[in-house]
């Protein structure tokens, strides 16, 4: 299993084939970079369990979006993300800790530059939403997506 002090994991089968419950999570300080990290981060760990790149390159899209959300439109200091395997979905999710917004974001329109990350997230998922952390400060925000095995 990964090195890494925050990736954790449950045993393999000997077929080598994914079970549930594994699992990776990191914090990120709440700096633009993070993002970028974010996807490197999953990127990796998506490799070495061996998701194939369909799923990863959406994972990797849908973690940039979540963790971007959490940069812009929180007072975090820090975020948490946190991809983990159940059955035939990865669940991505991103926790902040600052409060959000005072109101709903309105539609994009076709010439604004932004707005359009949580329909690239809704339509790339199975399923999403929004729940309140378990310390009650802040939020997770959190994609399902459908999860494919690299034929290596």
């Amino acid at each position: 299993m990964a090195s890494s002090p925050h990736a954790q994991s449950l045993a393999r089968h000997d077929d080598d084939s994914l079970l549930a419950g594994e699992r990776l999570s990191f914090r990120l300080p709440a700096v633009d970079a993070s993002a970028a990290e974010a996807r490197r981060r999953v990127r990796q760990q998506l490799a070495h369990w061996r998701v194939n790149q369909e799923t990863s390159d959406n994972a990797q899209l849908v973690v940039s979006e979540l963790v971007t959300n959490a940069l812009r439109h929180t007072a975090s200091t820090s975020v948490g993300c946190e991809l983990r395997v159940s059955g035939a979905l990865l669940r991505v999710s991103v926790a902040s800790d600052g409060a959000g917004p005072s109101r709903i974001p309105l539609r994009a329109t076709e010439t604004d530059e932004g707005g359009r990350g949580l329909f690239l997230v809704c339509a790339l998922a199975e399923g999403w939403g929004v729940r309140p952390r378990e310390t009650g400060e802040g939020h997770v925000v959190w994609a399902d997506l459908p999860i494919g095995r690299s034929q290596r």
